[in-house]
């Protein structure tokens, strides 16, 4: 017997199978809880009825949506009945589905089963038949003939109850119809929670009827430091273009802005409620408020609006001038958001206004020791005032440091502030993850994107299983926008890092190599989306590459059917350039960049991969090198490693792998790495070298990698080559704030990354 008439006999015996098995034909994300594969396929025709009994009755808007899908297939909606018949679909209201958004999916040969006992949990049963479906289902008037779907067995249910997504509609606006479509995404993939960050010093984007400046001054600005650097970038990359529409003419100066009314507020949660999703409202105080403090300069302690060292001015909470004016936004936030959450940020507060005889006098009246006991006060008074409206508060985990009640749900986003979800979770807070180091979707996708996201783990270190399943609600993913300016970039940074974050909540099952396979059959199902998502990354390749006598540029396609564009005159790559061949000879100096183009037009990111010719580096020689590396370290603010060239050190020591010792780690510092890297054999090298924030890394006196400057973590590669022996290395690192990665790995002739031996470093 074939192995694989074996595997259909297993199937027909067992009639289960894992994801790993089937992804082509299942290619659903999240994957549900339970799939168990059966033969034959379901096929949907004019003919095919939708039968709604009388039970399930509260099913209609789901009926109604499966309606509008199916609809685009076969041309017309399904007739309905209250009784499921041959080739038919029925909608079942089933109560043993105790899970609230859980439900069970049958398919047949014969006919179609969607099963659950709340709306909510038919309404994820439908995008699963959606997803089934092919893509061209999601556009009236594509064929999608013969509309089949294959036969299968699914129970499933969330595995987290907060299962979120997040747009920072402050720094860059977004217009009602892209906050429509973002949902449109959420609800495809399960996600159940919208979090609009509506408010910050760049502007104030929500109606408040009490106080109409908000939106008359604050949510207008003339460009600041953000849109200048986005319109630089625009140059390169027309997705960092400031959109028109958010663009108007005001006494003779460009202002950029935008608000939602509170009508059309209540239309974009209308749409959420229809598919599911709650919307969380973000009014950011006491930090955060320049735009609300433009409008309404009596809201600070010393009258100024302003930036201190590292944040805005807040508005004072000494003041009852301020928590008239708080509970009046608030109320009218209440009464507009049936949510019963509003979040309240509570984070980056630069306290030093505060410094005030009326804050004194508050402190000493309420028994306040310092400003972070100040701020913890003014936490209190804003969460009793929410609960006075039935609302429950969720404000980032800075608050912790004031102390908070055990009622107030915190959002943990500080990763280099290891033991703030333990210590929440043991003050008695409800916990949501959305970790900066993994999910700020602001940070810059790489190649290693989908895999550090998708190998999140939702519970956080120092947390048990007990304490977790009462007090962990779930994570979600953050996108700030002061680099994202426009809707295409916006598509870009969340896709497809979401549909990863998407199996990680649902399923909190690791099956990587699946999800892989399965997430290639989406991309053509977001481009009739009109989803402008991150083409996925060419391989084969470093950015720096070395050849001795020649070579040749080979690339790894992660799509058969992207076609790869290049040049070789410094010139970006269009959709006329030539195409690359399946080897390219290289044989003298040269760059040759190059772009992989889907074929709906969407362009991916422009890799510029730099040839040089080289001799191979003659190794030194040492005394009796010792084993690892001297790391000397300082302490400071260096936006480019180049500068502790200037510092004085606080110290060094040996390592015996690349990384910070622990008496280097500061909130800000730089490392310098020194000594010989070993090499077994001669070759020509290839390193990888992630940092956040920026390295640099020298070998043989030899620049191979540059990954200078501030930023998150990204992976830059180069390559070097090396006779066998002692070659000095010079590695420099530096930490701007706000936590750190450091990471160096090799391959030689195309094999796979693997750090680089404790026994190659000498010194």
């Amino acid at each position: 017997m074939t192995r694989f008439l074996w595997l259909i006999f297993l199937l027909l015996i067992t009639g289960t199978a894992t994801a790993q098995t089937a992804p082509e034909r299942y290619p659903l994300i999240p994957y549900p809880a339970s799939l168990t594969p059966a033969t034959g396929t379901f096929t949907i025709t004019k003919a095919t009825q939708l039968a709604l009994p009388k039970e399930g009755k509260h099913f209609e808007k789901e009926a109604e949506q499966l309606q509008a899908l199916l609809r685009n297939g076969v041309g017309a909606p399904l007739k309905t009945t209250k009784k499921l018949v041959a080739n038919g679909i029925e909608l079942r209201y089933d109560a043993s589905i105790m899970a609230p958004e859980g439900y069970r999916l049958t398919i047949t040969p014969q006919q179609m089963t969607l099963a659950a006992k709340e709306p909510a949990g038919m309404f994820r049963a439908v995008q699963t038949v959606r997803q089934l479906l092919p893509a061209t289902i999601e556009k009236a008037g594509k064929s999608a003939a013969p509309m089949t779907l294959p036969a299968v067995q699914i129970e499933d249910q969330p595995a987290y109850a907060w299962r979120g997504m997040h747009l920072d509609v402050s720094r860059h606006f977004f217009d009602v119809a892209y906050i429509k479509k973002y949902m449109d995404l959420l609800a495809l993939y399960k996600f159940n929670k919208l979090h609009l960050h509506l408010t910050d010093d760049q502007g104030w984007r929500l109606e408040i009827k009490k106080y109409p400046k908000l939106t008359e001054v604050g949510a207008w600005r003339t460009f600041n430091n953000q849109d200048s650097a986005c319109i630089k970038k625009s140059k390169d990359n027309p997705d960092f273009a400031l959109e028109p529409k958010h663009l108007r003419q005001r006494n003779g100066q460009t202002e950029y802005g935008g608000f939602y009314t509170q009508d059309e507020m209540r239309g974009i949660i209308a749409y959420a409620t229809a598919r599911h999703i709650e919307v969380i409202p973000e009014i950011d105080m006491p930090g955060h408020m320049m735009a609300a403090i433009r409008a309404y300069p009596f809201l600070t302690c010393n009258g100024k609006n302003d930036w201190g060292k590292l944040f805005s001015t807040p508005i004072c909470p000494c003041n009852e001038s301020t928590y008239e004016f708080v509970e009046n936004v608030l109320k009218e936030v209440a009464a507009l958001f049936p949510s019963p959450y509003v979040h309240i940020g509570a984070d980056e507060v630069d306290k030093a206004s505060w410094n005030t005889t009326a804050c004194t006098e508050l402190m000493q009246k309420e028994g306040i020791k310092d400003v972070n006991g100040l701020q913890s006060y003014f936490v209190r008074r804003v969460e009793r005032f929410l609960q006075s409206k039935g609302k429950k508060m969720i404000g980032w985990d800075d608050m912790l440091e004031g102390g908070i009640d055990p009622s107030a749900t915190v959002m943990y986003w500080r990763s280099w502030v290891k033991d703030a979800p333990a210590k929440a979770i043991r003050n008695g807070n409800p916990l949501i993850m959305t970790p900066v180091s993994t999910l700020y979707f602001d940070n810059l996708p790489d190649k290693n994107s989908l895999g550090k996201v998708y190998d999140f783990d939702v519970v956080p270190a120092g947390v048990d299983a007990a304490q977790s399943q009462k007090a962990l609600l779930g994570a979600q993913a953050n996108l700030w926008t002061e680099q994202v300016p426009s809707e295409n970039r916006a598509d870009y940074m969340v896709m497809p890092r979401m549909t990863a974050l998407a199996e990680v909540v649902w399923t909190n099952k690791k099956q990587y190599a699946s999800y892989l396979t399965r997430l290639r059959q989406h991309y053509p199902r977001l481009a009739l989306l009109n989803v402008h998502y991150r083409v996925p990354d060419l391989a084969g390749f470093s950015e720096e590459s070395v050849f001795t006598d020649k070579t040749s540029l080979q690339v790894e396609k992660p799509l058969d059917n992207l076609i790869i564009r290049y040049t070789t005159d410094g010139s970006i790559p269009t959709d006329a350039s030539p195409v690359l061949p399946a080897a390219l000879p290289i044989t003298q100096p040269t760059t040759v960049k190059l772009v992989a183009f889907t074929p709906e037009g969407l362009r991916g990111d422009t890799y510029a991969i730099r040839y040089k010719q080289q001799a191979y580096a003659a190794p030194v020689s040492a005394k009796a090198p010792a084993p690892g590396l001297t790391a000397t370290y300082f302490t400071g603010y260096f936006k480019k490693s180049a500068l502790m060239q200037q510092a004085k050190a606080n110290g060094s020591t040996t390592v015996t792998s690349v990384q910070v010792p622990k008496q280097a780690e500061a909130d800000q510092f730089g490392v310098q790495f020194r000594g010989y890297l070993d090499v077994p054999e001669t070759g020509i090298y290839t390193f990888y070298l992630t940092c956040d924030d920026g390295g640099t890394l020298r070998l043989a006196d030899r620049i191979v990698v540059d990954n200078d400057g501030l930023h998150s973590a990204i992976e830059k590669t180069g390559q070097v080559a090396l006779t066998k022996g002692l070659h000095p290395i010079a590695l420099d690192f530096v930490e701007g704030g706000g936590g750190y990665m450091l990471l160096l790995k090799y391959s030689k002739d195309g094999s796979e990354p693997q750090q680089v031996p404790a026994n190659w470093l000498k010194h």
